[in-house]
């Protein structure tokens, strides 16, 4: 039978072109030596592509748009975008398709290692770190910002609209614009930020609303900031803006009262315990200090009152419609919070202290200390040292609103909303150099270092200690640069990344729009929901402060639960709303791919789909994204179920079968298949809904390895060169979010560097997020040339 691999000294020649390339850069013997091999490993690999790629992949059928018989291996950096492409496919063994003849293990990787090797030449010796285009700040950098610069927690979701998103994230630059409205909004923002900050004793009473979800179960505690004993309630973070008297109001829902209390506590202490059987309203006017402080309402518990009595079953799902007729216990609908009443500027918060450095001398007046305030405000909000040309516009606004208001605290108050609405503020703006050649890559600065370090780990401003270091021409510093990482990945500001990056990278954002059937699944509730957002988080977090491989991601066999995931999940003797890290009792949940989060938002509200599951996995997990299908077929994963066979299989077996949905599906369905044990809340089942036989979770990779079930599905992603394919779709998501912009065959080579930097320590996430921080992409930047016309 004829081989279908190149002959052992062909593969031996393209090895040898390999060691050669990759000793370039050494003595001049050495690429001497290359010099002499290069020609026949290259000769090598154009007779592989020759015999098993050429056939489709050529001038006539260019298919899926390559055409290797007119690109020349020997001069791969000619053709860097094709030769990437190419990479990528036989990196993996997707290409040649089955039942097309394949080359052998041998082969695949010596034509990879070749055109590997040369690409990065050919990179190093032509680097193009890319251009990001000109950042706006994000709602939550804004968010972010405002806490860091002014000591103040503010609701960014409440003052400004959602971002749109581009290659998964929403800090991506190019799709990052500026609308009349959104300006606008900024207006508006500044303006209640700054009266918030400094205190406006002009404000009037307004009432300040905090709803329940009619889906979240008040059977017990639920959440950490409410008391122990405690039933249903809601338990909120609201800024106080006076020294003033305030109205705490609570409305209830469910008809019962009688034999019910309900409390409410200000910064955990009680402040009011009434008895629901009498007629009184649920209100109380409290003196309240300035700042941001905790307020909740909630049932005082009695031991047995949840228990049945009399035999009566318990209460239905809260998602059904028989629990609108169960005489419910009353549970919080909202609570309101209307002031200030006599309200006093405040004299000291945390904002104050941030904002007022120093105060107006009598000798002096007022000016010296306004420059002083404006000018530290201004350093840090700007991210760099500031110039009188920087602080004259806030100086005026400064003058403007002394003069129109109440004195100093009001021309402060101005300036502020001035500094919020900059476009130094608002914008990411990183100037180039004055010598700086068209074209050519150059080295950023150091002040701009600092900034897209802390965007990037904290989505934040700098602080005061990346400034100075940058100020100084220190923070390039390699050593100081990685102590620097260091520091800030265990700062708490971290956590920026697993709200903003993991959030988005694992679709943890999309569970607040999930919507299971309430006929299907009428106990997911959104106590549930919460949980498996939370859990998701805690593993996430938890592997970045212990420093763990990304490849722990599949392979945790540990995770956090309280009591209502823990119930879903089946893990006995967990009880409580508190999360705590648990071991499981098996392999079948090990990992990402067992988290009810990631199965719930890959998931229809009535059922599973292989589809989306698979889809999920090849973008996120391979980094293989799937060509979008054809304009003339339903949506991805909406296949026809009218007269459909039994299983999910045999459904998505016949929608194989038409020729313009198979190429893709055969990709992407095994992937899918093998968490079919997960119903679409991720509960695990044996067999199907309305099936008689069970589940059939086997399938294969897209190189063919086989796997059945989640477990093997797992180990098959554990062995190469599908560990190294997750890794690499790791760093590749966490650089394109550490850049804010897509990334493209111009950044490969990076990308293998940082993972070849990173294989020594295990893909620890400390050795990926420095190799990206001392990347080329990161560190470089090119200017604007003819070719940017449209650049900003």
């Amino acid at each position: 039978m004829e081989t279908m691999a190149l002959t052992k000294p062909a593969r031996m020649a393209v090895v040898a072109g390999v060691a050669g390339a990759l000793s370039l850069a050494a003595a001049s013997p050495a690429r001497a030596q290359h010099e002499q091999e290069a020609p026949a490993a290259a000769a090598t690999a154009r007779a592989a592509l020759d015999r098993y790629c050429v056939t489709c992949h050529n001038e006539r059928l260019r298919t899926a748009g390559l055409t290797l018989d007119t690109v020349d291996p020997a001069h791969v950096g000619e053709a860097r975008e094709t030769w990437e492409k190419v990479v990528r496919k036989l990196r993996t063994g997707m290409m040649p398709p089955a039942p097309r003849p394949r080359p052998d293990a041998d082969t695949y990787s010596a034509v990879v290692d070749y055109l590997e090797a040369a690409l990065d030449r050919a990179a190093d010796a032509s680097p193009d770190p890319g251009r990001p285009a000109l950042q706006r700040l994000n709602r939550a950098e804004y968010t972010n910002a405002v806490r860091d610069l002014l000591a103040l927690e503010v609701d960014g979701r409440a003052l400004l609209p959602a971002d749109d998103s581009g290659y998964g994230f929403d800090n991506i630059g190019d799709v990052l614009s500026v609308s009349p409205g959104l300006l606008e909004r900024y207006l508006l923002a500044a303006a209640k930020i700054s009266r918030r900050a400094v205190g406006d004793p002009t404000l009037r009473p307004a009432t300040a609303v905090y709803k329940t979800s009619p889906l979240l179960s008040q059977d017990g505690r639920v959440s950490e900031d409410l008391p122990f004993g405690s039933r249903g309630g809601l338990a909120v973070r609201h800024h106080f803006p006076l020294d003033a008297e305030y109205v705490i109001r609570v409305a209830l829902r469910g008809r019962a009262r009688a034999g019910h209390r309900l409390e409410i506590r200000f910064d955990r202490e009680r402040v009011r315990l009434f008895d629901l059987a009498g007629r009184e309203p649920l209100a109380v006017r409290i003196p309240v200090t300035a700042g941001t402080r905790l307020l909740g309402a909630s049932f005082v518990e009695e031991i047995g009152r949840s228990l049945p009595v009399d035999g009566r079953p318990a209460p239905p799902p809260i998602t059904s419609f028989a629990f609108t007729l169960y005489p419910n216990a009353p549970s919080v609908e909202r609570i309101e919070v209307v002031g200030p009443f006599d309200g006093q500027a405040p004299a000291d918060t945390p904002s104050r202290r941030a904002i007022f450095i120093c105060q107006p001398n009598e000798d002096t007046g007022e000016r010296p200390c306004a420059e002083r305030i404006l000018a530290s405000l201004a350093r840090r909000a700007y991210r760099r040292p500031v110039t009188a040309a920087d602080t004259a516009p806030l100086l005026a606004a400064f003058e403007a609103g002394r003069n129109a208001g109440d004195g100093f605290d009001d021309g402060i108050r101005w300036a502020i909303e001035a500094l919020l609405v900059s476009p130094k503020f608002l914008f990411r703006v990183e100037r180039e150099p004055v010598d700086a050649a068209p074209g050519a890559p150059y080295r950023i600065a150091d002040l701009d270092l600092a900034s897209r370090l802390s965007f990037f780990l904290w989505s934040s401003i700098p602080d005061d200690e990346l400034v100075d270091l940058a100020v100084r021409g220190e923070l390039g510093d390699p050593a100081v640069l990685e102590s620097q990482v260091r520091r800030m990945l265990a700062d708490p500001r971290s956590q920026a990344l697993v709200e903003n990056f993991a959030g988005q990278w694992l679709y943890l954002r999309n569970l607040r729009t999930a919507a299971p059937d309430t006929t299907r699944f009428p106990e997911f509730d959104d106590n549930l929901r919460e949980a498996l957002r939370r859990e998701t988080e805690l593993l996430f977090g938890s592997q970045l402060r212990e420093d763990r491989s990304v490849h722990d991601l599949l392979r945790a066999d540990y995770t956090f639960v309280n009591e209502r995931l823990a119930r879903h999940y089946g893990i006995p003797n967990v009880y409580g709303n508190h999360f705590r890290r648990v071991r499981y009792r098996d392999d079948r949940r090990a990992g990402l791919l067992g988290h009810g989060s990631i199965l719930t938002v890959t998931s229809y509200p009535h059922r599973t789909s292989p589809v989306l599951r698979g889809k999920w996995l090849l973008e996120n997990l391979l980094g293989a994204p799937p060509p979008p299908p054809p304009p003339d077929i339903p949506e991805l994963g909406e296949e026809d179920t009218a007269a459909a066979p039994a299983t999910m299989r045999e459904r998505m077996a016949q929608h194989r079968a038409s020729p313009a949905c198979s190429t893709c599906h055969a990709k992407i369905d095994p992937l899918g298949f093998a968490l079919e044990n997960f119903d679409a809340v991720g509960r695990w089942r044996a067999g199907e809904d309305g099936a008689a036989t069970a589940i059939d979770a086997s399938g294969e990779l897209p190189d063919g390895a086989p796997f059945d079930g989640p477990a093997a599905f797992r180990d098959a992603l554990l062995r190469e060169p599908w560990a190294t394919e997750f890794a690499t779709a790791v760093t590749e998501k966490l650089l394109t979010y550490a850049l804010g912009r897509g990334l493209d065959h111009r950044d490969a080579p990076a990308v293998r560097r940082i993972l070849r930097d990173a294989r020594a320590d295990d893909y620890r996430w400390s050795s990926l997020i420095l190799g990206i921080v001392e990347s080329a992409p990161f560190r470089m930047r090119r200017p604007l040339d003819a070719s940017d016309q449209s650049a900003p």
